[in-house]
């Protein structure tokens, strides 16, 4: 399915984008789905408790052993084959249950891995599939129809859980009909590399450079999210939602360029400066309306930032020629348990917790964590950074001249 960086076609990189959005696709809107089953079942805590450590965990312990399990194959698009087909059959699953908790576990687990399993080996096709010099901008263009994506099969679900349960399984069957119909390209058994361990990578200053601030916002986000959204309540918060979702998909695809013009660190030193400065603004004024509008901007210009560069971009550039699947787990588990701990202490943190302290200690905690980012070391090479502002140097020139002769 992998074709030689030198060798890299548009049919390739066009599958691999398309499969990583219709995963991700599918990934927020069955989660969209579980979410609203598991609040109409009116569970107890420790039942809910359950259902999402089921989900979470089992996202997470299938995600670690996903390269593991694809090396059992002899061409991993067989692995991509069946992994697609296990998210199909999980997607139908809550037609034939009843909402139990026990159907409910089942389901949330099913979720977890039909996501996880494969998720590590999608994101290495698509780093293999596309090159240093233009991954962030095919990972700004691929956040962008994520969120077109999400967005629609919202709207075509009319808060109907059979239609929600009939599109979910039909947009994961499409991705697997579509790679079923164009035939991939599997690279040969002499080209195969080994994939590094967890330790090896973990073990890397430059890799813990990266990580260190992202589990940093991850875990500053899960604290504040559920008292922004009591704070600001909800007729608000329904207004933030389209306004960042827009701002969001905008500036993923802003991101990805700068990503490949001005390097990744840059643009991601600027993510956590505009967040940090949107905190300190909430924590000074947080009675102020205006302060509520300016946070919501930089939020969404951060979030679509930090969703190209951190889960999509800067994970395959740190590997190197090695395979990223591994790096690509890592850097997925701090998202994934930020959202865990948001739903199940999130409103205990709400109810506990000041308003004026949690976002003063959120934006301390996000200045801190653009620290380690002044010591890693810029994922795009610096002779392609110099080579583009050549190139904008001598534009600038043709332009003046024209203008003048």
């Amino acid at each position: 399915m992998i074709l030689n960086r030198n060798k890299t076609s548009v049919k390739n990189v066009f599958m691999n984008t398309f499969l990583v959005v219709n995963t991700f696709v599918w990934y927020f809107f069955a989660f969209t789905v579980l979410r609203n089953l598991v609040e109409n079942a009116n569970l107890s805590y420790i039942d809910a408790l359950i259902i999402w450590t089921l989900n979470f965990g089992g996202a997470a312990v299938s995600a670690l052993s996903s390269t593991k399990i694809a090396g059992w194959f002899k061409q991993r698009v067989l692995f991509i084959h069946i992994w697609l087909f296990i998210g199909f059959l999980s997607s139908l699953t809550p037609i034939f249950m009843n909402v139990t908790t026990m159907n409910l576990s089942v389901i949330s687990f099913l979720y977890g891995v039909s996501f996880g399993l494969g998720m590590p080996i999608c994101m290495e096709y698509f780093a293999e599939a596309t090159t240093i010099e233009n991954r962030g901008r095919f990972g700004g263009i691929s956040f962008f129809i994520i969120a077109l994506g999400v967005f629609l099969l919202s709207i075509l679900s009319i808060e109907n859980f059979f239609v929600e349960v009939l599109i979910s399984a039909a947009w994961r069957g499409f991705g697997l009909l579509a790679l079923l119909f164009v035939k991939p390209i599997e690279k040969s058994p002499l080209e195969k590399r080994d994939t590094p361990s967890y330790i090896s990578i973990l073990n890397r200053r430059e890799f813990l450079f990266y990580i260190i601030p992202w589990w940093m916002f991850c875990l500053v986000n899960y604290t504040s999210l559920s008292i922004v959204n009591k704070f600001f309540g909800e007729d608000f918060i329904r207004f933030s939602s389209v306004v960042e979702l827009i701002l969001m998909s905008a500036f993923a695809v802003v991101a990805g360029y700068l990503a490949d013009a001005v390097g990744r660190k840059r643009v991601a030193i600027a993510g956590f400066a505009m967040l940090g400065l949107g905190y300190a603004v909430l924590g000074i004024y947080p009675g102020v309306t205006l302060s509520w509008y300016f946070y919501t901007v930089v939020d969404g210009i951060a979030w679509g930032i930090f969703y190209v560069i951190f889960l999509i971009v800067l994970w395959g550039d740190l590997a190197h020629d090695t395979p990223s699947g591994n790096f690509y787990v890592l850097g997925g588990l701090p998202f994934l348990l930020s959202n865990f701990l948001q739903i199940i202490i999130g409103s205990y943190i709400a109810e506990t917790v000041s308003v004026y302290t949690i976002f003063s200690l959120a934006s301390f905690f996000l200045f801190l964590a653009v620290f380690p980012l002044m010591y890693a070391p810029e994922t795009l090479p610096e002779k392609k950074i110099r080579e583009r502002e050549l190139k904008g140097y001598i534009d600038k020139a043709k332009k003046v001249k024209e203008k003048y002769t």
